[in-house]
């Protein structure tokens, strides 16, 4: 079909998509992930819960913990309608208003949660390398403005991205391949030159992701180092220990959300259900 001029008319839409193939399916598919996003929801809450009503949580690791909790929740309600409404109801038709809505809470929550991963691993850090001064370097005010500086940072590189999207030129119909907006899904189906766009996503690519991914992997780098030192097996493994959980919410996070990055700019067409999948691990296993 051919491009209009008008982005903003009320009869341009975008269809989002479930899993192909599967369409006659879909309403059992919505179960798992109906409970994935519940049990998300409430366990990410119950976290929240306990960290607030007890004081003996009220330290720098919980704190940022419970921030994590809480980019978490955002990132499974900025999702959870849409991909329910699609699975449940065959509800396709969103806005492009809408679309670039949740296309910037998803990409700023996601650059969000890669903070607050980089800025545990920091806790971390402090706690095994420097455990005497722990506290009085990991303050309430010190992990607040650190928290306010990451989270702006978070929103301030995708809110471009939104109105970048809107001078473009769409087709009628345009199909996502998911059920949820992402960005670089979205910049397919423009029918225009997106060089702009398209460098300045990868740009923030390595900007976010990859500065802080490097940043952590230092982290762990000198954590290691540290814990080698220490004489004591009992110490050793007590020091590994708290680093442990937090090694899988990296992996879990960052594995998928590169390697769907990566697809979505240089795969063919052959990886496009890997490319649905990953999409759905990035956003549903995270927060699960």
């Amino acid at each position: 079909m051919s491009a209009v001029n008008d982005t903003k008319s009320n009869s341009i839409a975008f269809l989002l998509t479930g899993i192909p193939g599967l369409k006659d399916v879909h309403l059992w598919i919505s179960i798992p992930f109906f409970l994935m996003y519940i049990i998300s929801v409430v366990g990410n809450s119950v976290i929240l819960f306990i960290i607030k009503t007890d004081p003996s949580l009220h330290e720098p690791m919980y704190i940022f913990l419970s921030m994590l909790s809480i980019t978490d929740l955002g990132l499974s309600i900025a999702t959870m309608l849409t991909t329910l409404g699609t699975f449940l109801f065959n509800s396709r038709e969103i806005s492009l208003d809408a679309c670039f809505t949740q296309l910037f809470f998803i990409h700023s929550l996601s650059k969000i949660e890669s903070s607050m991963l980089l800025l545990m691993a920091f806790d971390r850090f402090i706690a095994i390398r420097n455990p005497l001064r722990y506290t009085s370097i990991l303050t309430l005010p010190r992990i607040a403005k650190m928290g306010l500086v990451l989270v702006l940072r978070g929103m301030a590189v995708i809110l471009p991205h939104p109105f970048l999207l809107k001078q473009f030129q769409y087709c009628r119909a345009n199909v996502l391949s998911h059920s949820y907006c992402l960005h670089q899904d979205v910049m397919k189906r423009v029918g225009s030159d997106i060089r702009v766009s398209y460098i300045y996503g990868l740009f923030l690519t390595f900007f976010t992701v990859g500065l802080d991914s490097l940043l952590i992997f230092l982290s762990y780098v000198m954590i290691l180092k540290t814990v080698l030192s220490i004489t004591s097996h009992r110490e050793c493994l007590r020091a590994l220990n708290t680093c442990i959980s937090l090694l899988c919410a990296v992996l879990l996070f960052y594995t998928p959300e590169i390697g769907l990055a990566v697809i979505h700019r240089f795969g063919n067409s052959s990886s496009h259900l890997l490319q649905i999948l990953l999409g759905y691990v990035s956003l549903l296993v995270p927060p699960l």
